[in-house]
């Protein structure tokens, strides 16, 4: 069988399959979050889930896990001085990415500091 190479093929309720109710609630939760902040749409692929403004993709939903959700926030610098990401990592070959790494285990890890940082991403994709 050859490997499927169309994004069209890829779907939310693809990537959601088989997860727990856990897990599913943490990424609704998170997905509204980022609705009241602004006009997004989200864009499934094999191995994440983009979130796009209008203009461009702003954050990643990169994996479901059984009790978390883990979300990259790509910068255009580090960030280091917070209490939310669990990792900042430079792009290689790329000096104007920086991925801030967010495991979200309860939806009360969507704080003020993480909403921030969800506005900067934003903001930067509008």
């Amino acid at each position: 069988m050859a490997p499927k190479s169309s994004s069209a093929e890829y779907s939310i309720d693809n990537f959601l399959r088989g997860n727990s109710a856990h897990t599913l609630s943490l990424f609704h939760h998170f997905v509204e979050q980022y609705k009241q902040i602004g006009n997004i749409t989200l864009h499934p692929a094999k191995t994440m889930i983009g979130i796009a403004t209008p203009h461009k993709r702003i954050t990643y939903i990169t994996q479901l896990g059984k009790r978390f959700i883990h979300v990259v926030f790509p910068f255009e610098k580090p960030f280091a001085d917070n209490l939310c990401f669990q990792k900042i990592a430079q792009v290689p070959g790329d000096a104007k990415q920086f991925n801030h790494h967010f495991r979200m285990l309860a939806k009360e890890d969507v704080n003020e500091e993480v909403k921030r940082f969800m506005k900067l991403a934003f903001a930067g994709g509008s």
